[in-house]
Order: structure tokens, then sequence, then C-alpha cells
């Protein structure tokens, strides 16, 4: 089982690790810094480092849907060194944490937004959720206000674990309508954004909303009679 070091050190860029399984695609590793696919985040990128310093592009990182194993996807072409090898990995820091400040800024968009999510997603340009809001309207210039207050009031950003059971009973901390917490854990990730939100979560967030910067809702888009989709930008971008 690989070491999630990205869910206890977000801000660790990269570490020395080995390779514990060689695949077609790519490789297995005992301990990453690198995140995958999952939640709506995109897996990570970065580079693999042999011990004779040859650099090899990371393309993704994902799940394996049977197993539950981390594979780091290489880039075509690429030779991964044998089972045992030591290595060093390094992510692409700006894509990553750009995910970070969406990741966070969407846990604040559905406190500002009090209706149910039916999905999501992000990458390092855009974040969007979806909301179950009976057909209502939703008002743009709110929620950006609501988004800003939040951002610029630089709240702290922690995790927590709570069990499978006691989740259940707080059926209100699950704000998901379509995809729930793993329950039968033992022990899932919460996270909390003090005095904000509070769900479940596995990904990856930045220490403190106001690292997130300004953020613009790009649009707000009908999805049915009863979904509302809310488009996030950075401010940066549109510069």
């Amino acid at each position: 089982m690989t070491h999630t070091l990205y869910a206890e050190t977000p801000y660790q860029m990269h570490c020395t690790t080995r390779i514990s399984a060689v695949r077609d695609a790519g490789v297995e590793l005992e301990a990453t810094v690198f995140y995958p696919l999952g939640g709506g985040q995109p897996g990570d990128t970065g580079w693999l480092i042999d011990a004779s310093g040859q650099r090899q592009r990371i393309i993704d990182t994902r799940r394996d849907r049977d197993s539950g194993a981390i594979v780091h996807l290489l880039e075509p072409g690429a030779i991964a060194s044998p089972v045992g090898s030591t290595v060093d990995i390094e992510l692409d820091w700006a894509r990553r944490h750009r995910h970070m400040r969406m990741h966070t800024c969407l846990h604040l968009l559905s406190a500002v937004v009090p209706h149910g999510v039916t999905g999501g997603n992000l990458s390092a340009d855009s974040g969007r959720l979806d909301f179950d809001t009976d057909g209502a309207t939703l008002d743009a210039a709110h929620i950006q206000t609501e988004l800003a207050r939040l951002i610029t009031a630089d709240l702290a950003v922690s995790t927590c674990l709570i069990s499978g059971a006691e989740l259940a009973a707080q059926p209100e901390l699950i704000k998901t309508l379509t995809v729930k917490p793993p329950m039968h854990l033992p022990q899932i990730r919460l996270i909390e954004i003090v005095g904000a939100d509070l769900q479940p979560c596995g990904g990856t967030h930045v220490a403190r909303t106001g690292e997130i910067g300004v953020v613009r809702v790009l649009k707000i888009e009908s999805k049915g009679t009863r979904n509302r989709r809310v488009v996030l930008g950075f401010a940066e971008d549109a510069a």
C-alpha cells in the first residue's frame, strides 16, 4: 500500500521513494506526493528521476479500479527502473497549487449556495459545482461577493478524521447528493474551513482561504429543470 504523503502534507513537492511495482503504462511507488484522479480533482503530473539523474515525465496519476493501487503514468516510450529502485519524484507544483486553491474555493461555493451538490469538477483553470436548486435561480453577483468575503477573511483550513458511524449520525455534513463517502471505512477525512464549512473530502487544499486569491463567477448554466451549474475562474487569468 502506497504511503499517501499528499494527504498528510499537501505542500510537499517532492520525495525520495522506491518502485514497488512496474506496469505497462507506469509505476507504483512505496510513497507518493502525487494525488490520484478522484473527487473531481485531476491526477497530478510531474517528473520521476532515477538514480542516474534521468528525468521522465509523469503525465497522470490514477487509482487502479480493481486493486486501488496508485499508478504513476509515464510518458510514452519511457522505460521504468526495476522494482526496488530508489527514485525521486517531483510535482508540477504550479499546476497542483492551482488545484488546491480551486478545490478549497469550491468548498466555499458549497457553503455560499445552500443547495445539495449533484456534481463537480476542477482543473488548473476553473472549477464548477452543480446544485439541485429545484429550478430556483442563482445570483452571480451575490455568490461572487460572498466568496470574496470568505476568501478575504483568510479562514484557516484544517483536516480531521471521523468514523463512518459518526458521519452517518451527522448526515448534514454530506453535501453531495449523488456520490457518498465510503461509510464502511473506520476513518473518513473531513475538511474544515473554520466558521464556514465542514464536509468529507479526500482532495488537497490550501492552508488558509486567503491563499485562493480573487475568483470570478464565469457563468451560471441551467442543467435541466432542477440543476444549476456555477463555474468559477481565477481573476488573474483574465488580466
